[in-house]
């Protein structure tokens, strides 16, 4: 009887284990905002083909809330960014720098987009950074950009 009592005891706390969830997790309270936060490179275009273009930049981190957006104002004309494409991010709170990717889908083929990026918390509250105005111009059909390719794989020994 004792050996089916440990058994069934170690069953119910393997299962308590893996069937743990979020909602029961211990969550830290958000770090105190960061005082100046900066671009430390970038924005940079990363990757254009078949209507769509990934924007790349790194800031110092903004703290705060862990959940974080990247935000790129763009269009045509560099005076009217009048479109925008935003995507989330979870800051890691042990890095100095953050990384952010934004996405942008529906561009024409080989037209100049002018953009400006910048990041916000959860809230909405701006991370306090905005870039100059950059610009790319989309390849023609079928064609691609790339401006960071993997890196190969070293061979071994």
């Amino acid at each position: 009887m004792n050996r089916l009592l440990v058994k069934l005891a170690i069953a119910v706390a393997v299962g308590g284990l893996l069937s743990s969830n979020r909602a029961a997790a211990q969550e830290l309270p958000p770090q105190k905002k960061a005082g100046h936060v900066e671009i430390t490179q970038g924005p940079a275009l990363e990757l254009a083909h078949d209507g769509s273009a990934i924007v790349r930049w790194t800031t110092t981190n903004p703290r705060g809330d862990d959940e974080h957006f990247g935000i790129v104002r763009y269009g045509t004309d560099p005076v009217l960014l009048s479109q925008m494409a935003k995507s989330p991010i979870r800051l890691n709170r042990a890095h100095p720098e953050t990384i952010f990717r934004v996405l942008m889908e529906g561009l024409k083929p080989q037209t100049t987009y002018y953009y400006k990026v910048t990041s916000i918390d959860a809230a909405g509250d701006s991370d306090g950074v905005e870039s100059p105005v950059n610009h790319f111009t989309t390849p023609a059909p079928g064609q691609r950009f790339v401006a960071y390719p993997p890196q190969p794989v070293p061979k071994p020994k």
